[in-house]
């Protein structure tokens, strides 16, 4: 499974501009129905895609941590809030908290989290592909179609590959 999760991707990294084109496009569209066909979609994909099978995500990319998720992770790690973002963070370009490295160390040798009940908020509703006014994060959309298999499947299915 892993494998074709990945052959997935490449084929999805190969039509990067195909896909941006779609979903440039998919902005113009009325946006109930954009949120209909990724909602659609992402229920029919996740059926299938089981994300321990990959971890593609927690592998490569770091989500932003907000304050709330700082203090949650803080206090499971019993940890003064400046120790921890000492510890596992850093600011990006934007000032956003994120991990300083990859892969994330909460990631389990299994591709569990090891934090996940209190999880950030970010990695909490990864992929968004379910969330109300997809429009609005076509963009995220096409990023994330390059590092999550389940959103690559969705993105091609829509387009209809």
């Amino acid at each position: 499974m892993e494998e074709n999760l990945s052959n997935l991707l490449n084929q999805t990294a190969a039509q990067k501009k195909l896909n941006a084109d779609f979903l440039k496009r998919a902005k113009k569209k009325p946006k109930k129905i954009v949120d209909s066909l990724f909602h659609e979609e992402h229920e029919k994909v996740f059926a299938k895609i089981d994300c321990l099978d990959c971890a593609n995500c927690c592998k490569t990319t770091s989500p932003i941590f907000t304050d709330q998720d700082i203090k949650r992770l803080s206090g499971l790690f019993k940890m003064k809030k400046h120790s921890f973002i000492s510890e596992y963070l850093r600011l990006d370009s934007d000032d956003d908290y994120v991990l300083k490295s990859s892969p994330c160390p909460f990631l389990n040798a299994d591709n569990t989290c090891f934090v996940y009940d209190v999880r950030p908020q970010a990695c909490r509703e990864y992929p968004h592909t379910n969330r109300k006014n997809m429009f609005q994060i076509l963009d995220l959309t096409r990023e994330n179609s390059l590092v999550c298999p389940a959103v690559a499947s969705i993105v091609n299915n829509i387009r209809g590959l």
